[in-house]
């Protein structure tokens, strides 16, 4: 009897031995794929982006964000204690995600882009903050409030908040499908798109009644990317959408600038789900009925002007019907950004040149050589003053003094 009770008890420990080991295999399970998720989040969201600085370590903060009223500096993010995240708690970085405020109440600057953030949901922000606990602690003392005063006084941020901020996670609409939901999510919200894209108030606010409908940010036009049909991505499909976000290239377009950056280091690591569900939502977007304006006629001087230089300097790639080389050279007939209200990515490549964005499906990043050289002011004017208003393109004309206000800018850089 003794023996049986015994042999009885062995089985039993050995049963709580193996229960333990599948509870604990679980749990191990489960912290991973909350690591995982967060660290897809995290990518969704480009938080590197801003967080990490060229040639520094990941997420340690010290990328300079340049806006009307100074600079700012992204802060260190890893869990360091002296000079990072490592004594927050997740109600903390809950706070920042949702309201903007830091530890101890002070406001975030809308550089930021909490305004987007607030729509986040807080099971995904715990992702993010489970991820973020996993990187290594980098001791990186970043002085993120670099703005002159008055500027530099937080108190002052509520005015802007009660002008520029609604607080609430995101509401799905009950009159759309899943997939419109999980893309306006992830357009208003972790991606925050409309930071780059949407028109900025004489305060640096976002006009929300222009959501998306483009704005120039540092010297660059983040294009309008409704469905307007002349302006924006009205005559792009689905499927166009999805290619230039994984892979940076499409039929209309190539990316440069921070949008390269944005797909080099963020959305070609999207899953296939969410780029179709963000591809949804954008062509389901407003100004579906927009109209063309009337473009310039092609007996005006700067138009005349502008055809012989395009047939000397550009037509070898972009070819003379301004159609490009899919996948190499961009097109420039009937595109957005060509027909966008702001000429700056235009007269920036021009002037300094530029070069695509690699990704992982499309590695070559064919490059655009600078014309600031051997082009003046007024010859670029009137180049892409005739590409704006050719091939189907209808567009504000260039002054050369705006092209001599971008060279200026260029050049102080």
């Amino acid at each position: 009897m003794k023996r049986t009770l015994l042999t009885l008890s062995a089985v039993g420990l050995a049963l709580y031995a193996s229960l333990g080991a599948v509870l604990a295999h679980a749990q191990g399970a489960t912290e991973y794929d909350q690591v995982e998720k967060g660290r897809y989040l995290a990518t969704l969201g480009d938080c590197a982006a801003c967080h990490t600085a060229p040639g520094g370590k990941p997420f340690a903060g010290g990328v300079a964000i340049n806006t009307p009223f100074g600079k700012l500096v992204a802060p260190n993010i890893t869990p360091d204690v002296d000079t990072g995240i490592g004594k927050w708690t997740f109600d903390d970085f809950q706070r920042v995600m949702s309201e903007g405020r830091g530890p101890g109440g002070y406001h975030l600057y809308g550089a930021m882009p909490y305004t987007a953030y607030t729509k986040v949901s807080e099971e995904d922000n715990r992702a993010i903050w489970t991820y973020l606990q996993t990187l290594d602690p980098v001791d990186h003392l970043v002085v993120a409030n670099q703005l002159p005063f008055p500027f530099n006084q937080r108190f002052t941020l509520w005015g802007w908040n009660l002008i520029n901020f609604d607080k609430g996670e995101f509401k799905p609409n009950p009159e759309k499908s899943a997939e419109w939901n999980r893309g306006a999510y992830l357009v208003e919200g972790l991606g925050h798109c409309g930071t780059c894209h949407t028109p900025k108030n004489l305060i640096g606010g976002d006009k929300s009644s222009q959501f998306l409908e483009g704005s120039v940010i540092d010297d660059w036009y983040a294009p309008n990317i409704t469905a307007d049909p002349h302006k924006g991505i009205g005559a792009w499909s689905e499927q166009d959408l999805v290619d230039y976000l994984s892979t940076g290239k499409n039929r209309f377009d190539i990316a440069s600038g921070p949008m390269a950056e944005e797909v080099e280091h963020s959305s070609q690591y999207w899953n296939e789900d969410d780029l179709r569900a963000v591809a949804i939502y954008l062509k389901d977007g407003r100004n579906a009925d927009a109209q063309a304006p009337t473009p310039l006629a092609a007996e005006d001087p700067r138009m005349v002007a502008g055809a012989e230089i395009y047939a000397d300097r550009c037509a070898g790639c972009h070819t003379p019907n301004g159609a490009g080389v899919e996948g190499l050279f961009p097109r420039l007939a009937d595109t957005a950004l060509v027909n966008g209200d702001s000429a700056a990515s235009l007269m920036r490549v021009v002037l300094a040149g530029s070069r695509a964005g690699a990704t992982d499906a499309a590695p070559t990043a064919p490059s655009m050589p600078a014309f600031a050289w051997n082009l003046s002011d007024e010859e670029i004017s009137n180049v892409l003053t005739f590409v704006r208003n050719t091939w189907g393109n209808a567009a504000a004309p260039v002054s050369p003094s705006d092209v001599a206000e971008m060279r200026e800018t260029l050049e102080s850089h």
